[in-house]
């Protein structure tokens, strides 16, 4: 088994895939769909259809079939011309959600044609690192459009000022091609990035210390057997406790089991795991919208500790998660942006 962070690049499906090995563990996956469906991200100039009564939003017309719903879209007439972003995965049957405010990210920056203004991540507080990146930004933004806005990202934290720079031009060299293709009929003018794209630009902090990109890589690193596991149910915990996903139609039900010992202590134990695991298992399987989770028992006072314990674990987990809270049954209710497409369907495509 080999130590520290790998990357391992290959296709499923004919379509590029990305894992990331943590010491040997499965830590992150990316699949591309076999479809033309709408992704997050990608960019589609698009046409205003009917208003959705009730839902304050619109239909719109993406091209080629494809329907996208914007919400807050009142006042906007039947026939306007817009430019939208994909931000989910749509469900069966429904429309893409969409968003009229672009972004491009990349590895360093993210850049915002609709959002004027300058900021660096707030997690890079050394005042004269915050100086040198902004000085870069100046310098590479000099005489672009000063109506784009700029945030430099956490990534970009002591990286060579050069490929700061290059990564800044980039994106605005792509802004610029994408605005200026505003205008015409309903079409997908910009693709969703690639697993493999997505893996270089998120997969940082740190850096990977391999990148394995050969035929077949996913069977030589022992990809595939993390997979056939993730297409299982239950996920063992540590001292016999285990969890059961199990999406439906409706929801994802998430039951904790604490194995042989019945102690509140372990149910306990249990359910802090779970706040620890479940992140990461949601993302590998690719399953959003609403999760319940049938915690096991243990004392109502020990409720407090296991849901700060989820904050914390959905905050680091990097896909917007929404915790509700407890139910009078005892259960707990997340609502989890659909972000990535059911592991499943991806393997049956």
């Amino acid at each position: 088994m080999k130590k520290g962070r790998i990357v391992v690049l290959d296709e499923v499906n004919n379509k590029s895939a990305a894992a990331l090995l943590v010491n040997g563990q499965l830590h992150d996956l990316l699949i591309e769909a076999d479809n033309d469906a709408p992704k997050p991200e990608s960019i589609y100039r698009a046409r205003a259809q009917r208003p959705m009564k009730g839902q304050n939003g619109i239909i719109l017309d993406l091209g080629k079939g494809q329907k996208g719903f914007l919400k807050n879209a009142k006042g906007i007439p039947q026939g306007t011309d817009l430019t939208v972003q994909v931000t989910t995965h749509a469900e069966i049957g429904k429309a893409a959600p969409v968003v009229a405010k672009l972004i491009f990210k990349s590895r360093y920056c993210i850049v915002t044609p609709d959002a004027p203004g300058l900021n660096v991540a707030r997690s890079i507080k050394d005042d004269e690192e915050r100086e040198r990146l902004l000085e870069i930004v100046h310098e590479t933004i000099d005489g672009r459009n000063a109506d784009y806005g700029l945030i430099i990202r956490s990534s970009a934290w002591d990286i060579d000022g050069d490929a700061i720079a290059d990564d800044i031009a980039a994106m605005y060299d792509l802004a610029d091609d994408v605005m200026s293709q505003t205008s015409g009929d309903p079409a997908l003018i910009m693709p969703a990035p690639s697993a493999e794209m997505r893996a270089w630009r998120d997969w940082v902090n740190p850096d990977p210390d391999e990148v394995i990109n050969d035929n077949g890589s996913f069977d030589d690193m022992g990809v595939w057997d993390h997979i056939e596991r993730l297409k299982r149910p239950r996920v063992s915990l540590p001292d016999g406790a285990s969890m059961m996903i199990e999406p439906t139609s409706a929801l994802v039900a998430v039951d904790v089991n604490t194995g042989s010992d019945f102690s509140l202590g372990a149910g306990l134990k249990a359910n802090l795991a779970v706040a620890k695991e479940l992140p990461k298992q949601l993302a590998l399987r690719g399953l959003g919208g609403q999760i319940v989770i049938d915690f096991a028992p243990s004392p109502k006072k020990d409720r407090r500790v296991i849901e700060n314990a989820l904050n914390g674990a959905f905050r680091r987990g990097g896909i917007d998660t929404i915790v509700v809270g407890w139910t009078s049954l005892g259960n707990f209710e997340l609502q989890r942006k659909r972000e990535r497409i059911p592991l499943t369907e991806l393997l049956d495509d």
